[in-house]
């Protein structure tokens, strides 16, 4: 998490400023253009005033070039392009003009050419770059000048190659930090809704026994200290879950939520009826049912008002296994009732995480009277990863 930190404090244009080249990186190669320079001065160059001025106006579009080639935006802009193009005809003026040392910014040509192109245009403006440079030179000093054209066409390739793998490095360094910021989003959504789901249940036990305690007391002391200590007995099951929520590696099984859920179903003074029958399953779909049945079973609790609740886990088909959970209360207080399919938050998260498992999830009031849950997983629901990733994904009971 520190390092997460870190990482997040340190942007993309941190790495690029630090690690990635940029104008500054083709400047010092202008000191090829030296030779041409000392001939300005040691009268070796015709019209040196024009020679100067030429190598000035060469040398900002160099510039200007180089510095505008780091960013996609400026890089494919218009003034960069025209800026390219009269490079190239200053430098095909100077070298036809005066030859020797001035045939050498032909292969600073090529790095400004490899900088601000990219494919598929490369190819063809690195071709006509070098025929270009290569006719000049061989027009000035014959088939020797051929060493000119093909240094000009190596370095407008390599300048190419070497930009366009930083930039990859840089996307992938780009890539790497959103990876890992999402990887901490979900880990503290995963937190965040995996204990909002347990504390819901288990308050909510927790407060319908603190109830039935309180009526108890007063004329049967053995149930209402039987209340109390099923109160304890939550209270620590609650720590131990929320420390293994912490850790990321809670993994109930369904047995084990069938039997809370029918403790804190008597302790709210509804009949709980559960029936198991079916194949075995596999952790991961008895850990999503177990979900299921929590959720349902909470939202009996809370909004019901029903006086009997049926549990049912049988298999379908040899190949799926199908929960139902029924109250026969009013209905309207639950989420979902009135049609709205997985209404609640706690029910739509459990709806998204069955659909990802290849199952299904449909919440709505019964045929008759009262409130039904439904669902329904393969067998070996497909898609699922380890438990610490995905059994805390769920939404919050509404």
């Amino acid at each position: 998490m520190a390092w997460l930190r870190k990482t997040r404090g340190t942007s993309c244009e941190t790495f690029r400023d630090e690690r990635s080249p940029n104008g500054f990186s083709l400047l010092p190669w202008l000191l090829m253009g030296m030779g041409a320079f000392s001939n300005l001065f040691q009268g070796e160059t015709p019209e040196p005033w024009i020679g100067g001025l030429g190598l000035l106006t060469f040398n900002s579009l160099y510039v200007y070039v180089s510095f505008r080639s780091f960013v996609k935006e400026t890089r494919e802009a218009t003034s960069t392009r025209v800026a390219l193009a009269l490079l190239g005809l200053v430098t095909c003026a100077l070298a036809l003009a005066y030859g020797g040392n001035w045939l050498l910014f032909f292969p600073l040509l090529g790095l400004a050419t490899g900088a601000a192109v990219r494919m598929p245009q490369l190819r063809p403006v690195g071709l006509v770059v070098g025929v270009l440079a290569g006719g000049v030179s061989v027009f000035h000093d014959g088939w020797g000048g051929l060493d000119i054209a093909y240094a000009t066409w190596i370095s407008t390739m390599v300048t190419a190659a070497i930009l366009s793998l930083s930039e990859a490095v840089r996307q992938l360094r780009t890539a790497r930090e959103e990876l890992a910021r999402r990887a901490v989003e979900e880990e503290r959504l995963r937190f965040s809704r995996d204990l909002h789901d347990l504390l819901g249940h288990t308050l909510s036990v927790i407060v319908v026994k603190s109830e039935a305690a309180r009526r108890l007391a007063a004329g049967d002391v053995p149930a209402a200290q039987a209340q109390l200590n099923d109160i304890e007995a939550v209270g620590r099951q609650a720590l131990t879950e929320i420390r293994e929520a912490v850790t990321g590696y809670r993994q109930g099984t369904l047995r084990d939520e069938l039997d809370r859920a029918e403790s804190a179903l008597r302790a709210a003074g509804i009949e709980p009826v559960v029936r198991r029958s079916g194949p075995p399953l596999v952790p991961q779909t008895e850990a999503l049912l177990g979900w299921v049945v929590r959720e349902a079973v909470t939202n009996v609790v809370r909004h019901s008002g029903a006086a009997r609740c049926e549990i049912v886990v049988a298999g379908s088909g040899g190949e799926r296994v199908r929960l139902t959970v029924t109250d026969d209360g009013g209905g309207g207080g639950q989420p979902g009732a009135g049609g709205d399919t997985g209404a609640g938050t706690g029910l739509k998260g459990l709806t998204e995480r069955l659909t990802t498992a290849g199952g299904t999830l449909t919440a709505g009031p019964g045929a008759r009277q009262g409130f039904v849950v439904t669902a329904e997983l393969p067998v070996e629901a497909r898609g699922l990863v380890e438990e610490r990733v995905e059994v805390g994904v769920g939404s919050p009971v509404g």
